[in-house]
């Protein structure tokens, strides 16, 4: 019906972080989408352009599968997760997040060597900043979102500013 908006769903995180006890950086998100819950893994929808914009960062083939994304960030030492473990969200809306519940993410860093954040957006700037900065005592580098709803960014502007990752990654 006209004016009507989408419902609210609670959701909790489906998947665990990818990590491991030699990664360096975190890169977090603000909650999996409904395209990614479904495909059971992060940014799943096929526009959203996270996984080309890492393999060219990292000098890699863009992997496909779940086995080869996590494949590709734990080789470059890189760990992912979001900032929101929980909350109530209409369909894949930042915007809408209300009543969030943050990831665990202390356990993660104490059992790697990650000493540098980045968020891919700025809502998962603002949770990260919310609820997990003074915690954890690092700040985070807040990048523009690889989500296609941010469309002002072209692939080229995406890469330019998520150079700022590269001093921080194996290769």
């Amino acid at each position: 019906m006209c004016g009507e908006k989408t419902p609210y769903t609670r959701v909790e995180h489906p998947f665990p972080p990818v990590y491991d006890a030699f990664s360096r950086i975190l890169i977090l998100g603000s909650l999996p989408s409904v395209k990614s819950r479904e495909e059971g893994f992060f940014y799943g929808h096929p526009k959203n352009r996270f996984w080309p914009l890492m393999a060219g960062l990292l000098g890699e083939p863009t992997p496909t599968t779940i086995e080869e994304k996590q494949k590709m960030l734990l080789i470059h030492r890189v760990a992912l997760w979001d900032a929101v473990y929980s909350c109530e969200i209409r369909s894949s809306s930042d915007a809408s997040i209300r009543n969030a519940v943050p990831t665990p993410l202390a356990p993660i860093v104490a059992a790697s060597e990650i000493r540098h954040v980045f968020c891919n957006g700025k809502a998962a700037g603002a949770f990260y900043a919310r609820f997990h900065e003074k915690a954890l005592g690092i700040s985070a580098v807040v990048l523009p979102s690889t989500s296609p709803a941010n469309a002002a960014w072209t692939m080229e502007k995406l890469a330019e500013a998520w150079q700022v990752i590269c001093p921080y990654l194996e290769k």
